[in-house]
């Protein structure tokens, strides 16, 4: 890290740099930065005493080059004026993925990858290795529920990291123990096709220098790293960890026997509902036991868990009226929760609300996305969240509306959704998208719970 005082965050606001910049300033630096709009997490931030700014302008940036780091995320463009005065004037300029990689390297390193899980994983990961008695550090990418934040800092030498597969980030990662749990086509701007992202997920397998615990039918293959791998799914009694004996409850949560090489642990239950996150818990058990953590402490830290703020988040849940909000913006992911979500429903109708998240994703994903919606009763359909990129001709959310099949479907713009919520009757209702669609989790909430206080 060399000798610098103060750490300053181009994009602070985002769900990675927010966790680093925690991280320094609960180690004592000087910690401070921009971002482009206020957000519930930059006024966290600013709570905690880091100065965050919203307007692009270099006289914020510390001004002794020296001993000022500047981390800056890859979604902020090249020619943002203050990255372009940073790189101009002498100061030590880094990506975030560099820092964390740095941060990890000095300790024992638990990873979690995988294009979509992860989040989910390496939460339930951190909590168990928590209530095993480990101190680990970790740095998540969404909020935990259990610690109402995404930084944990622990006095153990260990660190739970979320391995992000955008802009190759993952490989600044060298960890002794990593789960995979998904390589989908995903961020085709930088990966441009399937392959290369297959490629780059052989490359962090390759830097896994003692278990790499990978979702059974991954193409990884022992040629591609040194590590020992281990495989886990959801009930395939194939897998080296898997889950048998299921049984669902009326409210969606399983109870089932976690299977390992090492142990048989009956009577488990997540604490959050849906096979998915079934499976989620069977990869962080995984990496759990692999590590070393005690099988009971395993199963308590499994039935304590709470989710993750906007993953399969379940806000309402009643016999007539229930609501799950959802980070998913790729089709896999859509098409797991609508599954899970299914299960745990039998027979009730589904409403989702997606906003599309990147003009390319929904260029490359158009089919995927309109199979995906495809299994819902209703879509209601918002325009694209543009985040880091400027339109593209004749791409619009228009592209998937016209594709999807079977349901009752509808677009209407985001100012129009409470409006049109109004009037519609609800029985289960999902909310789907990686943009500012959260922003609508509470007024839902709210609206739905008063409907079912007037019936």
């Amino acid at each position: 890290m060399g000798n610098y005082r103060n750490i300053y965050f181009i994009g602070i606001g985002g769900i990675g740099m927010s966790a680093i910049a925690r991280y320094y300033h609960a180690k004592g630096y000087s910690v401070s930065g921009y971002d482009r709009t206020p957000s519930v997490l930059t006024h966290e931030l600013e709570s905690e005493g880091i100065h965050v700014h919203y307007e692009d302008n270099p006289g914020f940036i510390p001004e002794d080059p020296a001993m000022t780091l500047v981390v800056y995320t890859p979604a902020i463009p090249h020619d943002m004026g203050e990255l372009v005065y940073a790189q101009e004037h002498g100061y030590k300029v880094v990506k975030r993925s560099r820092i964390l990689g740095e941060i990890a390297s000095g300790q024992h390193c638990l990873a979690i990858a995988g294009t979509h899980g992860k989040t989910t994983t390496s939460t339930l990961l951190a909590h168990i290795l928590h209530t095993g008695g480990e101190e680990c550090s970790a740095f998540l990418g969404g909020i935990s529920k259990n610690y109402g934040t995404n930084l944990l800092v622990g006095k153990d030498n260990v660190i739970v990291a979320e391995a992000d597969e955008f802009d190759r980030s993952f490989l600044q990662l060298h960890p002794e123990t990593a789960v995979i749990t998904a390589m989908d086509a995903d961020h085709l701007d930088i990966y441009s096709d399937l392959e290369h992202v297959k490629e780059a997920f052989r490359a962090f397998a390759s830097q896994v220098s003692g278990t790499l615990i990978v979702k059974k039918g991954l193409d990884i293959s022992r040629e591609d790293t040194g590590a020992k791998i281990l495989s886990y799914s959801y009930n395939d009694p194939e897998a080296d960890f898997h889950a048998s004996g299921l049984e669902l409850d009326s409210c969606g949560y399983f109870t089932f026997t976690l299977n390992a090489p090492s142990c048989r642990i009956e009577g488990c239950r997540v604490g959050i509902p849906g096979w998915v996150n079934v499976e989620n818990g069977i990869a962080a058990a995984a990496a759990a036991l692999t590590w070393g953590t005690k099988p009971e402490k395993v199963k308590e830290a499994l039935a304590s868990f709470q989710g993750v703020k906007r993953r399969f988040d379940v806000h309402l849940n009643t016999p007539h009226c229930s609501y799950i909000d959802d980070y998913a913006h790729h089709p896999k992911e859509i098409a797991s929760a609508v599954s899970s979500i299914r299960e745990m429903f039998p027979g009730r109708r589904i409403t989702a609300v997606f906003q599309p998240h990147l003009y390319t994703r929904t260029r490359d994903f158009a089919d995927g996305f309109a199979d995906a919606l495809g299994k819902v009763d209703r879509l209601i359909l918002l325009d694209i969240y543009p985040a880091r990129e400027e339109p593209l001709p004749g791409v619009t959310s228009g592209l998937i509306f016209d594709k999807v099949k079977g349901p009752q479907k509808t677009m209407v713009r985001k100012e129009e959704l409470m409006g049109y919520l109004e009037n519609e009757p609800v029985d289960v209702l999902v909310t789907f998208g990686a943009g500012d669609i959260d922003r609508f989790t509470g007024p839902i909430t709210e609206l739905l719970e008063k409907r079912i206080s007037h019936m």
